[in-house]
C-alpha cells in the first residue's frame, strides 16, 4: 500500500519553471519577457493592485457614477389595475391566488398592489398587499371592500 508521502502528480502535469534572463539563446533573454520600458519592466516596487490602470481614473471607481443606484430595501410589487378585475363576477372574492388562477399574476413570490387605472363596476372583495388611494376609492365607490394583507399574518400561516 502506498502512503500519502509517496504520491506523485501524473507525468506531464508539472512544468519546469521558466528561467528568464539566461541569454538570448533561451528565448527569454535581454528583457526577460518584460518588454522594453515602463513601470512593469522595472524591478522593485510592484503595482498597488491588480486593477491598476497606470494612474488613469480606475474603471471600478467610474462605474458607480455611471450606472445609477439600486435600493436594496425596495419591495418589488406586482401591479394589477382595476380594469383587469372586471372579469370577475359580481360579489366575488379576489385574492392573489385567484388572480394567479385567472392568469393576471405570473407568480405569488412578490406582493400585489392594486392600482387605479380603469373603471370598476362590480362589487368585489379584494385582498392585496397594497392599494393606491385611487384604487381604494373606486373599489369602495362600486360597493366593494379593499382588504390589506399584512406580511405578519402571511408568515404565520
Amino acid at each position: 500500500m502506498f502512503g500519502a508521502h509517496e504520491l506523485r502528480p501524473p507525468r506531464g502535469a508539472t512544468h519546469a519553471k521558466k528561467r528568464v534572463g539566461r541569454g538570448n539563446a533561451s528565448g527569454h533573454g535581454t528583457y526577460a519577457g518584460r518588454g522594453l520600458k515602463g513601470q512593469r519592466s522595472r524591478s522593485g516596487k510592484k503595482l498597488a493592485y491588480d486593477a491598476f490602470e497606470g494612474g488613469q481614473f480606475p474603471t471600478s471607481r467610474k462605474f458607480h457614477v455611471l450606472r445609477g443606484f439600486n435600493n436594496k430595501w425596495r419591495v418589488p410589487f406586482q401591479p394589477v389595475n382595476l380594469e383587469a378585475l372586471e372579469r370577475f363576477a359580481d360579489g366575488a372574492e379576489v385574492t392573489p391566488e385567484t388572480l394567479k388562477q385567472a392568469g393576471i399574476l405570473k407568480h405569488l413570490r412578490e406582493p400585489v398592489k392594486i392600482l387605479g387605472r380603469g373603471e370598476l363596476t362590480r362589487k368585489l372583495t379584494i385582498s392585496a398587499h397594497a392599494f393606491s388611494a385611487t384604487a381604494k376609492e373606486r373599489i369602495e365607490a362600486a360597493g366593494g371592500t379593499a382588504i390589506v394583507i399584512s406580511d405578519a399574518a402571511e408568515k404565520d400561516s
